[in-house]
């Protein structure tokens, strides 16, 4: 059983509300992610990501929390999960959870009888004040959203805490009772075979919530001990880490090799974008020069959407403006103040070879790549939901009703469809790309391939290359005798460059990738 199993993956994010509803009520499920594994697995993915998928009032996607311990009932129930997760498994296709412990619900049980009775051992779960005026400040996480991090609750007679929204008040990680909570949660659904988990706003969790007790000692002591959790329970279980932090402080993650496993690299997403928008290699060349090194002691987790805003915070206010223009000219597409509410095939106007183009080069960047459910065939966004809800549709499986996603009327479906313009789901859908040996769905399953045939890419030793093209992200892998050159055009006019490299080249799309 391989711990290091995560540096050769290709990681498939899902959520599963929106995937495939197998029950007709609406709303994808659990079996209908178990009828589409095979869709899964001949894509390549090794392993699944899912959203949270937890009790919950559904105020934020799921990640307001009210019970640790079960299924959203629209989902299915434990048996549900642990059907899929062990078909999964069948298939050598693994499954990481969403780790939602930063906060929880306002209606989770624990923050009910802290509010009700001071003297519980819940009320120190929370962080409480009676003079917010004089606690420290903190900025919210959603500029906008809220008015302030504190919100009087009348039946505690007292101001609570929230980075998030005001329904997802902060746990007291500094609490030791309130770790231990934590350690629970991860040994349970370890138990039930995930092989680790995607730890949400790692950053704030560890940070100081107050003065004195608020303060934790050794606040990386606290990913320590869940890596030794995650171990003791599951000798190949990960964690992977949200920890949108100044670059200087992204290797504390991965401690000595016993915290993080991976960590998601918004630097690099930012700089990846901005590179696409200025068809240029160097914001990619600076963006690599920001990270520091992990070294033996974890990876980066390279991606190129997720189902949240892109996040441009990163970058300096001259190349977020050069980004917005090209991709998000109007402000309905943006959020936030930091970032853009689209999908990546509606950002690169549905131009299938700079799609492939732009998976082709995150596939080739040192560390993990993620690849969002619905990039795969190009999906657009419904610019009409609010927040961050239009790259969150329902997955197209084809020209029939409801896209093929559902059987119900279309006004119960979890979200609405993409139904007009050129990414309609009659013109942009898994059916129609299927059979089609140049569409992007095939063209994104011959790069995973590529990738899995090519071990210097995940394991070999990474150096940039210069090449007489500013368009051009040229890079090199050696391993064991190997080695790999990879070349991307960011622009959109033919260039050529001399390559490194002897012999025959391998070409797909505008990648070119030597063995």
């Amino acid at each position: 059983m391989r711990s290091d199993w995560f540096e050769d993956a290709v990681i498939y994010s899902v959520d599963a509300e929106t995937f495939y509803d197998a029950d007709g009520d609406g709303v994808g499920d659990f079996r209908g992610l178990r009828e589409k594994l095979p869709y899964i697995d001949r894509l390549g993915a090794d392993c699944i990501w899912l959203l949270p998928f937890y009790p919950t009032p559904n105020r934020d996607n799921g990640y307001d929390i009210e019970d640790y311990y079960g299924v959203d009932e629209r989902l299915g129930d434990l048996g549900d999960f642990a059907e899929f997760v062990d078909a999964a498994e069948e298939r050598g296709i693994r499954v990481i959870a969403d780790l939602v412990v930063n906060h929880t619900s306002d209606q989770h049980e624990w923050f009910q009888r802290a509010r009700e009775d001071p003297d519980s051992k819940y009320r120190d779960y929370y962080v409480w004040t009676d003079d917010p005026e004089n606690a420290p400040e903190k900025t919210l996480v959603f500029p906008g959203e809220e008015e302030d991090v504190w919100r009087y609750d009348e039946v505690a007679d007292a101001y609570y805490y929230h980075r998030f929204y005001h329904f997802q008040p902060d746990l007291n990680i500094a609490n030791p009772a309130v770790r231990e909570e934590i350690y629970k949660i991860l040994r349970f659904w370890l138990s039930l075979g995930v092989s680790g988990f995607r730890v949400d706003a790692a950053t704030l969790m560890i940070e100081p919530k107050g003065e004195g007790d608020l303060v934790i000692e050794d606040p990386h002591q606290v990913f320590k001990r869940m890596k030794r959790t995650v171990r003791s329970a599951r000798a190949d279980g990960v964690l992977l880490a949200e920890a949108d932090d100044e670059p200087e402080k992204l290797g504390e993650y991965f401690g000595d090799g016993d915290e993080m496993d991976m960590m998601l690299n918004f630097v690099l997403n930012a700089h990846v974008t901005h590179a696409l928008a200025e068809g240029s290699a160097e914001p990619i060349e600076a963006g690599l020069e920001r990270l520091p090194d992990p070294g033996d002691r974890g990876r980066f987790a390279n991606f190129l959407r997720n189902f949240d805003e892109l996040n441009l915070g990163r970058l300096d206010a001259e190349d977020q403006e050069v980004t917005y223009e090209a991709f998000a000219p109007e402000e309905h597409m943006r959020i936030y103040d930091r970032g853009i509410r689209r999908r990546l095939g509606a950002m690169l106007e549905g131009d299938r070879d700079r799609i492939a183009m732009a998976h082709s080069l995150v596939f080739s960047l040192p560390g993990t790549p993620i690849l969002v459910a619905g990039d795969e065939i190009g999906m657009g966004d419904e610019l009409s939901l609010p927040g961050r809800n239009p790259v969150r549709t329902p997955i197209h499986w084809g020209d029939a009703p409801n896209a093929g996603f559902s059987t119900a009327d279309p006004e119960d479906l979890v979200r609405p469809l993409v139904e007009d313009g050129e990414f309609g789901y009659d013109r942009v859908n898994v059916d129609a790309q299927r059979p089609d040996p140049d569409s992007l769905l095939n063209r994104i399953a011959s790069l995973i391939r590529a990738r899995d045939e090519l071990p210097s890419l995940k394991r070999g030793n990474h150096e940039l290359v210069d090449v007489d093209a500013d368009a051009v992200f040229c890079h090199r892998y050696e391993w064991e005798g190997e080695t790999v050159v990879c070349a991307h055009n960011l622009g959109t006019e033919e260039v050529r460059v001399d390559l490194p490299v002897d012999g025959g080249v391998r070409v797909s799309g505008q990648a070119a990738i030597r063995q």
